[in-house]
């Protein structure tokens, strides 16, 4: 099933079959059985009680409209359920009800950080119609905003350039990203990018595909690229340590559901048809 997006669910949606991505505190909302974990539905809120702040209608997966919910402060984390930061909720839900999990979080995030007008302080009511709030006062209109980051895989014949930043745990790596700033190419961050953590220039820029990001509220636009001159160099601030690997040597890198993992995925693909 695919997600499709909307702002004002269609008369024939019917509630019974919704799934409602219910965030407290930025965890996620998860029932948790045998073998599987699943997103609530209408009489899962019904039963538990659970009042909700607001709810979004974001779309419909398949035939079932999906709702984001804001859960108040007060309520109390019921045993039979578990809240889950939406980090390690990769590989627990399938992959596409997790991309609406996603849209849920960033919209909520939205919501709840344009209460007031950043011009006059006014409230804000929403748009009919629309994903948008309104200052009441003024008129200043608010979208949901996401900021564009590259993400690049260079490689050096059959090996990758994967590195390993300081926020990342253990001994995780990946491969270069960056947000874009103001002025700048997605090019031309690119290799500001690469330059600045690895030390080296790169060739060769090929769009890659994109995804939706939510930590925070990103758009990773993905390349590959070539090695094409210098020595590797870190950082020193961002970057612990980086490194030329080859497929069969790659340390531990990310999983599936990132963008991260389908350029490295690619890379690997790439080598074996070799």
């Amino acid at each position: 099933m695919k997600f499709k997006m909307s702002v004002k669910p269609e008369r024939t949606v019917d509630q019974d079959k919704a799934y409602f991505f219910v965030f407290k505190n930025d965890q996620l909302l998860l029932f948790s059985g045998e073998n599987e974990y699943r997103i609530p539905g209408k009489a899962d809120l019904t039963a538990l009680n659970l009042q909700d702040i607001n709810r979004h209608y974001l779309g419909t997966l398949g035939e079932n409209p999906c709702y984001a919910v804001d859960l108040s402060l007060g309520e109390k984390i019921p045993g039979e359920v578990n809240y889950t930061g939406l980090r390690e909720v990769f590989g627990l839900i399938d992959e596409e009800l997790f991309r609406v999990a996603s849209y849920a979080y960033q919209i909520l995030h939205w919501d709840r950080t344009h209460q007031y007008c950043s011009i006059c302080g006014a409230r804000t009511g929403y748009v009919s119609g629309d994903r948008a709030k309104v200052c009441m006062k003024c008129g200043s209109i608010y979208y949901p905003r996401i900021a564009p980051a590259v993400i690049v895989a260079v490689c050096k014949g059959d090996k990758l350039l994967l590195v390993r930043n300081k926020r990342f745990k253990h001994n995780f790596y990946s491969v270069i990203a960056g947000f874009v700033e103001a002025g700048e190419s997605l090019e031309e961050c690119l290799v500001r990018e690469v330059k600045e953590e690895a030390g080296i220039e790169v060739k060769n820029i090929t769009y890659f595909g994109s995804q939706s990001w939510p930590f925070p509220n990103s758009l990773m636009i993905g390349f590959t690229a070539e090695y094409a001159s210098g020595e590797l160099k870190l950082d020193g601030k961002e970057i612990a340590d980086a490194g030329w690997f080859s497929p069969e040597s790659f340390p531990q890198i990310p999983g599936p559901v990132s963008i991260a993992r389908q350029l490295i995925d690619a890379f690997v693909n790439q080598q074996i048809k070799m």
